[in-house]
C-alpha cells in the first residue's frame, strides 16, 4: 500500500541576472528562493506576485506562463513535503526592502550556493541545475 502524498505547494521565483548566476534570499542564517505558499483558489502568477511584494516591496516586470523547474523536498525538521512550482521572474531593480522574510538578496552560480545554509527545495534544485548542466556538456 502506498503512503499519504501529500505536499504543501508554493510558487517560487527563478531570477537570472546576465552571468546566470540565479537569485536567492537570506531569511536569517538560511537561503532560499523567491516566494511562498499558493493559498486555496489562488492563480498561481498572482501568489507569486504577492509574495515578492511582501517579501522585498519589489516590482515583478515580467512572470513565464508556466513553471520552468518543478521539485520537491521535504521540510527541514517536519514530517511536511514541499512541492515547488518555479517560475522564471523578471524584477525591475533589486532595490528591496528587508524584511523578516528577506534580509539580503545574492546571485549566486552552483558552487557558490553549495557553500551557504540551503533550505532543502533549493538543493534540490541545484541537483536539478546540475543534471541539466551535465546533460549539456553531453551535446555535441
Amino acid at each position: 500500500m502506498n503512503e499519504p502524498c501529500f505536499y504543501r505547494v508554493s510558487v517560487k521565483a527563478f531570477i537570472t541576472d546576465a552571468n546566470g548566476k540565479f537569485l536567492l534570499a537570506r531569511e536569517g542564517d538560511t537561503w532560499d528562493l523567491l516566494g511562498g505558499g499558493l493559498d486555496h483558489g489562488e492563480h498561481p502568477l498572482t501568489a507569486l506576485r504577492r509574495e515578492i511584494i511582501e517579501e522585498t516591496g519589489l516590482t515583478v516586470t515580467d512572470i513565464s506562463p508556466a513553471p520552468v523547474y518543478f521539485i520537491t523536498a521535504k521540510k527541514p525538521r517536519l514530517d511536511v513535503y514541499m512541492a515547488n512550482a518555479l517560475y522564471k521572474v523578471t524584477l525591475k531593480d533589486l532595490d528591496f526592502t528587508p524584511s523578516d522574510e528577506c534580509q539580503e538578496l545574492r546571485f549566486f552560480s552552483i558552487e557558490e550556493a553549495r557553500k551557504e545554509r540551503l533550505l532543502p527545495n533549493v538543493e534540490a534544485l541545484l541537483q536539478e541545475l546540475s543534471r541539466i548542466e551535465a546533460l549539456a556538456q553531453l551535446s555535441p
